[in-house]
């Protein structure tokens, strides 16, 4: 029975936390830092819960950390967001060195058509309808930012069945 809840758990937590995280950016252009929080809190429960190694754990850690750093240098230039900073540290914790590049490629081809349809999208009007949902007429607005958790978040998804802890809830 536990083995099935940390499965489960295991399963449906990262996914979970990877939707509020791309709903909230989209929906208020911020990302809490408590759901970054509940990620890295998490990842370490559910990783000694289904007992990867503490090696795997730290390697990991390191990852989170590398990417904390270099996020922070680009938020520091204005390229992102304090948030995306954050949620890009604690995907990284949860995905490890392993699959980081194919990660960040895959979060930059998101993020850049995202982008495009977000930029083609502000060249057409907004029908009166739809500027009446405040989060909709932010997305619209040329002096907003692009919600680049979604692609974060969406490129965490593609690789998390690659991860240790998967494969150690899975029992692969």
């Amino acid at each position: 029975m536990a083995a099935t809840i940390l499965i489960a758990a295991s399963v449906f937590f990262f996914p979970a936390a990877m939707a509020l995280a791309a709903s909230m950016d989209v929906v208020t252009m911020t990302i809490p830092n408590r759901v970054c929080a509940a990620l890295a809190i998490g990842y370490f429960v559910l990783a000694v819960a289904v007992g990867l190694p503490a090696h795997t754990i730290l390697v990991n850690v390191s990852c989170g950390v590398a990417v904390l750093a270099l996020m922070f240098a680009m938020f520091a230039l204005g390229w992102i967001g304090g948030g995306d900073a954050k949620l890009a540290a604690a995907i990284a914790l949860w995905l490890g060195w392993g699959v980081l590049l194919d990660y960040s490629l895959s979060a930059a081809i998101y993020g850049g058509a995202l982008t495009i349809v977000i930029l083609l999208g502000r060249r057409q009007a907004l029908p009166l309808w739809l500027s009446r949902h405040a989060w909709i007429a932010r997305l619209h607005d040329s002096k907003t930012g692009v919600p680049y958790g979604v692609a974060l978040a969406a490129a965490g998804m593609m690789f998390y069945p690659h991860t240790e802890i998967w494969r150690a809830a899975a029992g692969l």
